[in-house]
């Protein structure tokens, strides 16, 4: 027997997205796991990532985590965007933010996706997302956007 956890569903086309449509994405704590893994992934070895006191000598309170490792959290294949969109999404055209806070290692991490802008084009359209990352403490840490080409629906 096959089971399925989430029921077949047909995709969404540019048409059928709204300003304002949110997409939560499932919180993460950021581990010392996941900062060795971002470490071993990215090649960044500056100390500021991996040393406890070289991080306690400038003023941090522990391992501070690097921006990009923080920025892949607002990640939306981490949440149903790319479920709805298996036939339509041609390509992730760009990403932008701004690191507003300190993440450090051991913080939760509540990243959430908004539909903020919906651009009609001959065949396609882009649809804006407005990013935010809020720690543990409802500190917003990251804020950006991520920009969609998807197909407008086929006649």
């Amino acid at each position: 027997m096959i089971r399925k956890t989430q029921a077949a569903r047909p995709s969404r086309w540019f048409e059928d997205f709204s300003i304002g449509e949110i997409y939560t994405i499932p919180s993460r704590t950021q581990t010392g796991g996941l900062f060795a893994m971002f470490q071993s992934a990215s090649g960044d070895n500056d100390p500021i990532h991996y040393d406890v006191n070289y991080c306690r000598k400038r003023g941090h309170r522990d391992l501070l985590a690097h921006g990009m490792q923080v920025m892949i959290q607002s990640c939306a294949g981490a949440g149903i965007f790319p479920s709805e969109v298996p036939d339509s999404l041609i390509a992730m055209l760009d990403v932008e933010g701004k690191f507003l806070a300190p993440v450090y290692r051991e913080d939760t991490l509540y990243p959430e996706l908004e539909i903020v802008d919906l651009e009609p084009q001959k065949s396609t359209g882009v649809i804006t997302m407005r990013a935010t990352i809020h720690n543990q403490d409802n500190t917003l840490v990251f804020e950006g956007q991520h920009r969609y080409l998807i197909r407008r629906r086929p006649s």
